[in-house]
């Protein structure tokens, strides 16, 4: 019984760590939009803008965020203020949208796995510039060709092009301007 307990002991950390580490590991799966769905800067329904959306799981949120562009999607990634446990981040892959007016409502890339075309004449459903994800190179190149712009990886999305098209200004974006719930008081 001795020897048991002492295998127990060996053994159980490891089978708990393999629990966790799987756990950890496995993102979660994108949700398709809904009429419910609210964009976190903006406050307005998603589904009222054109071009592509996002929402992001954060670890220590039930439920996902929600972004009514994928400009303010990378913009939550890098300012400083906003959740860092980030467990997946989803954006629209525009090369299965039905069209710019209709990004589909489960055609989801996970943005860190996307190709983005930055630059082009394309602008975000809040009139930005926009950073266009696409999961094939090749969908991206297309648009490349009709639209202008480059193509880049997450990591590569430069922090200037998604926070100064969105208006920061002392890291408030140009939606958190619009929105009085945001603005500060004198």
């Amino acid at each position: 019984m001795r020897r048991f307990g002492l295998v127990f002991a060996v053994l159980a950390p490891i089978v708990l760590a393999g629990c966790w580490e799987k756990q950890t590991a496995e993102l979660p799966r994108p949700e398709r939009m809904t009429a419910e769905d609210i964009g976190h800067y903006c406050g307005m329904n998603v589904l009222e803008h054109p071009g592509p959306k996002g929402h992001i799981f954060v670890a220590s949120l039930i439920e996902p965020v929600w972004f009514s562009s994928v400009r303010d999607t990378i913009g939550f990634t890098m300012l400083p203020d906003e959740p860092k446990d980030i467990r997946a981040i989803y954006v629209s892959d525009m090369g299965k949208a039905p069209s710019w007016e209709k990004p589909g409502a489960d055609n989801w890339v996970e943005a860190r796995k996307a190709l983005f075309v930055i630059g082009s004449r394309a602008k975000s459903g809040m009139g930005g510039d926009e950073a266009v994800p696409f999961a094939e190179r090749a969908d991206a190149e297309k648009f490349v060709g009709e639209n202008g712009g480059r193509i880049v990886d997450f990591d590569q999305v430069p922090r200037d092009y998604v926070l100064a098209s969105a208006g920061v200004q002392g890291g408030a974006s140009a939606d958190d301007e619009a929105d009085p719930r945001r603005q500060k008081s004198d």
